[in-house]
């Protein structure tokens, strides 16, 4: 099944959704014994985390890699984040996966066999080339190239794009985000429990990170 790139909002997020899990083998085995979370018992555990982990304050990111507006905050925002909060060790982000198509979820699934800020370069990547690869005729075969650049042997990317356990923990997660915090679109921020949906000016993350201080 060909799904299109995602599509921001409440309802168009839902219906990608149910189409996405109506997909084998990507539906959750044990949705139902999913710890329950709200937005202010998200743990860094729960994501990857860019910055101190023993940093005050922490900003938490749902994001599709196939979502425009979230190759956008990357592109403009984040690196203001990270120069003027998360590297001076006051804030740091804890990345959620919340794909929105399958496209998204693969990315995604290769993403997280990367450790450390190898993870955040390769996500880098995924979103400065969202238009080539999650437009492409085969994204799995242009994610694979992507990987490849990042150092990952054809092996190892066909083992971890093809990985259903991973697909299940990564779509469970995001059923859970959904259910128990009311993410319905990407993408959507925790700054300490107060959320921020769209991709927000920085200024608005500053009297956010302010606020929480």
């Amino acid at each position: 099944m060909k799904l299109r790139s995602a599509t921001i909002g409440g309802a168009a997020a839902a219906l990608t959704l149910a189409v996405l899990l109506a997909s084998a083998p990507l539906r959750p085995a044990h949705a139902e014994s999913a710890e329950a979370e709200t937005s202010a018992t998200v743990h860094a555990e729960h994501g990857r985390v860019m910055g101190d982990p023993d940093a005050p304050v922490t900003i938490v990111e749902f994001a599709s890699l196939t979502c425009p507006h979230c190759r956008q905050f990357h592109e403009q925002t984040l690196p203001k984040l990270k120069e003027n909060w998360i590297e001076p060790g006051k804030a740091k982000l804890v990345y959620r996966h919340y794909p929105l198509d399958r496209p998204a979820l693969r990315g995604a699934m290769v993403a997280n066999c990367f450790e450390g800020d190898r993870f955040f370069a390769v996500l880098g990547m995924m979103f400065e080339n969202q238009g080539q690869w999650a437009r492409a005729e085969s994204p799995t075969k242009a994610l694979g190239r992507i990987a490849a650049a990042a150092g990952m042997d054809g092996e190892t990317f066909e083992s971890c794009a093809n990985d259903g356990q991973m697909a299940d923990a990564i779509v469970e997660q995001q059923l859970q985000a959904r259910r128990e915090i009311g993410v319905e679109s990407t993408p959507t921020f925790l700054v300490d429990g107060e959320k921020l949906v769209g991709n927000q000016p920085y200024e608005n993350f500053v009297d956010a990170l302010q606020g929480a201080q």
